[in-house]
């Protein structure tokens, strides 16, 4: 009996050195909220607690990782899209109660079951209005979709129910094959015979949709490509990776606009790519994002190459790009219908737009889209060409978005109203913190 009172102690022990501890505050700084977590190291707990604050629309301003043993350290400073403290108290539990009862990066939750459609291959004007004009002529309902183009590639995640069938997921076995066998001769096209993809599963055993949006693209290697002279970003991101052999380390420095997400971007492909991120400093100012990133592989080593090296650059610098908003944003609130997205893309390409990326989603009777148009060329939209499209489909549906607000530190923080210059040097932010932590003697 002693021996079962003492073991089950044990075990509680176990579960509450196992269990994140999260803590969240209000009142240390003046203009975000802090999010810290205390957890055991293990691969893949990091973009969890990533992907729990960005899921909420959540902007990170500042973060700092460390990892000292097995045991690990985030601290987050976050506020909402308006650049305010969180406030409300449902947000502020569901923070607390989901980091900390974390079991590793989560898929998204869908009411219901629904058909996920994957979807790659060679970009083009016209090609969505096309995948949507196959899915309503197959009596495909599509619930929630989000569509990413970069460096002449498509990717596409299309949740959708059979009509035909009460609305359930779609069941038919031959309608799937169907569904698969025409949605990849519109992808192939004329010129991508090799490398169109087409997968259909149950949504449930989907992993999170950004998350595989990120894999799909790296599996079919945009990073490779070369972006042409319209798609190329105006500021793109400035990628280095050394060597700190005296530790082990291999420093990730990264400079880039800041904008929504871009943290989830990142650690997302360092933890696909099967690097573990052991310490790092995240800070914004002026809009701009400086990161540094202290990695090693899942087996404790760092990078090992100058090939390997120039991988992490590209892969880093295609993960920040394919979220990239390019063109014009337009935003389409309606209710839905079947054909819905068949009409509107096709009112798209009627005249001449390319939509680079798209957020679909659907509640209740209504539709919610988010679209971004550029012309064929991948040019900026004239203003007469975005009002022609509204009058097609109703101005009070189809409305410009304005772009959210940033929170943009003062520019007499660093003194010169123009941010950091350059990237970081070797270990300038995270042996700061280290030292501060007592992990090393020197941060000189």
């Amino acid at each position: 009996m002693e021996w079962n009172a003492s073991l089950n102690e044990f075990e509680k022990l176990v579960i509450r050195m196992n269990t994140p501890r999260v803590v969240i505050d209000n009142v240390v700084c003046p203009n975000a909220t802090l999010v810290k977590v205390d957890s055991m190291r293990k691969h893949g707990i990091l973009l969890e607690a990533v992907q729990v604050l960005t899921d909420l629309n959540l902007c990170i301003k500042k973060a700092y990782i460390s990892s000292d043993g097995r045991w690990f350290m985030d601290v987050f400073h976050v506020t909402d899209q308006n650049g305010n403290k969180l406030t409300d108290e449902s947000v502020l539990s569901y923070i607390k109660q989901s980091l900390a009862t974390s079991n590793g990066p989560r898929a998204n939750g869908f009411k219901g079951l629904t058909t996920a459609l994957e979807l790659t291959g060679t970009d083009r004007p016209g090609l969505l209005s096309e995948v949507f004009a196959v899915l309503a002529e197959l009596q495909c309902n599509v619930v929630e979709a989000k569509v990413w183009t970069h460096n002449g590639r498509i990717a596409s995640l299309i949740y959708v129910k059979d009509d035909e069938d009460s609305g359930s997921f779609i069941k038919d076995s031959q309608k799937i094959s169907r569904i698969e066998g025409r949605l990849r001769n519109v992808l192939k096209g004329d010129n991508d015979i090799k490398s169109a993809k087409t997968a259909v599963s149950l949504a449930a055993v989907v992993t999170h949709t950004e998350r595989r949006l990120h894999q799909m693209m790296f599996a079919d290697r945009d990073y490779e490509l070369k972006p042409t002279e319209s798609s190329s970003s105006p500021s793109p991101p400035l990628v280095s990776v050394q060597d700190w052999s005296e530790r082990g380390y291999s420093v990730v420095n990264i400079q880039s606009n800041d904008r929504p997400k871009l943290l989830f971007d990142i650690i997302c492909t360092l933890t696909d790519m099967e690097y573990v991120v052991f310490h790092a400093t995240i800070d914004t100012a002026c809009a701009q994002a400086y990161q540094e990133f202290y990695i090693r592989h899942t087996d404790g080593s760092p990078i090992s190459s100058e090939a390997e090296r120039q991988r992490v650059i590209q892969c880093l610098q295609a993960a920040i790009e394919r979220r990239a908003s390019q063109g014009v944003s337009l935003e389409l609130c309606t209710t839905d219908r079947h054909g819905l997205l068949s009409d509107v893309t096709r009112t798209f390409r009627e005249n001449g737009l390319s939509v680079t990326r798209a957020e679909i989603s659907t509640t209740g009777e209504t539709a919610a889209n988010v679209f971004y148009v550029t012309d064929a060329a991948g040019h900026p939209v004239e203003s007469k060409t975005i009002e022609a499209v509204r009058q097609r489909i109703g101005l009070s549906s189809l409305k410009v978005k304005e772009p959210s607000i940033v929170d943009k530190e003062s520019s007499t923080r660093d003194g010169n109203g123009g941010g950091v210059v350059g990237l970081f040097s070797l270990g300038s932010l995270v042996k700061r913190n280290l030292y501060n932590l007592g992990l090393i003697r020197s941060c000189s």
